[in-house]
């Protein structure tokens, strides 16, 4: 069984993770190169990093030859769902009211972004509430 993946992702952790999410699996030298443009990193320090995701749980290899190819064992929104709910428990108290509440308090949010919560939250079906919350009905 994998080891269950840590909840955060550094910024270097995520870097190389959106270069396998967009390309699909990959060499160490590979995410060197898709990175040389934006936020170039060396080998070793690429390799140092693709090493502890795999040891998080997010990344798995295959050998190709003397190549390892590195593959994301965890889709994008399973990650970002992760990341969100890691700052809902630890600044929000599990309440996606707060977290939607200091979202709105917001002053840079724009009028067609809050249309577009309303609206959301408009389409939301009923039934789409956790069984707690229906509990309190």
């Amino acid at each position: 069984m994998p080891p269950k993946p840590s909840i955060t992702l550094t910024e270097a952790e995520l870097r190389l993770m959106r270069v396998l999410w967009l390309r699909g699996q990959s060499s160490v030298s590979d995410m060197v190169t898709a990175l040389e443009h934006t936020t170039p990193l060396a080998y070793n320090s690429v390799l140092t990093t693709i090493r502890v995701l795999e040891t998080k749980g997010y990344v798995t290899h295959t050998q190709e030859g003397r190549a390892f190819l590195y593959s994301p064992s965890i889709a994008q929104h399973e990650a970002s769902r992760s990341e969100i709910g890691h700052v809902l428990q630890r600044f929000f108290g599990n309440s996606r009211e707060r977290l939607l509440l200091s979202l709105l308090g917001d002053d840079e949010i724009t009028p067609e972004e809050l249309q577009r919560l309303k609206q959301a939250i408009a389409n939301t079906p009923d039934d789409a509430a956790p069984a707690s919350e229906k509990e309190q009905d």
